[in-house]
C-alpha cells in the first residue's frame, strides 16, 4: 500500500484551457486517496462511499492538491469523486502582480490565427 506522500505524488494536474472569462484544469487523484477527504464526505454506512462537495481552498490544498494562488473548486462531478474541476479568473496572476506594483493591467490583444 502506498503511503499518502506517494499517493499526493501521483496527482495529476490538467494542461490549462480556456474561455472567454476563466482558465480551467481538472485534478484527478489517486482513488486511494480519497479516504484522506474530509470525514463529511464519507458515507460510513455505505463503505465510506464519498459524498461529493465543493471544497474551500485550505481543504483541497490541505488534502494535498498543490497549485498557484486564485484557484477555486467550482464544479463536483458524483460518479468520478476523484476528479475535481478547478477555474480561476483569466490573467489572474498578472492582475494581481500588477495591484501590488501599482500599475495597471492590460490584457493582451488577441492573436490572429
Amino acid at each position: 500500500n502506498a503511503s499518502r506522500a506517494q499517493l499526493i505524488d501521483r496527482i495529476y494536474y490538467s494542461p490549462r484551457y480556456y474561455d472567454d472569462k476563466y482558465e480551467y484544469r481538472h485534478v484527478i487523484v489517486p482513488k486511494a486517496l480519497l479516504k484522506f477527504l474530509p470525514t463529511d464526505m464519507r458515507d460510513t454506512s455505505r463503505k465510506n462511499t464519498i459524498i461529493p462537495r465543493l471544497l474551500a481552498d485550505e481543504e483541497w490544498r490541505n488534502f494535498g492538491i498543490q497549485q498557484s494562488l486564485g484557484w477555486d473548486h467550482y464544479m463536483v462531478h458524483a460518479p468520478e469523486p476523484h476528479v475535481f474541476m478547478f477555474r480561476r479568473e483569466k490573467f489572474y496572476q498578472e492582475k494581481k502582480q500588477a495591484e501590488e506594483e501599482g500599475t495597471e493591467f492590460r490584457e493582451p490583444a488577441a492573436v490572429a490565427e
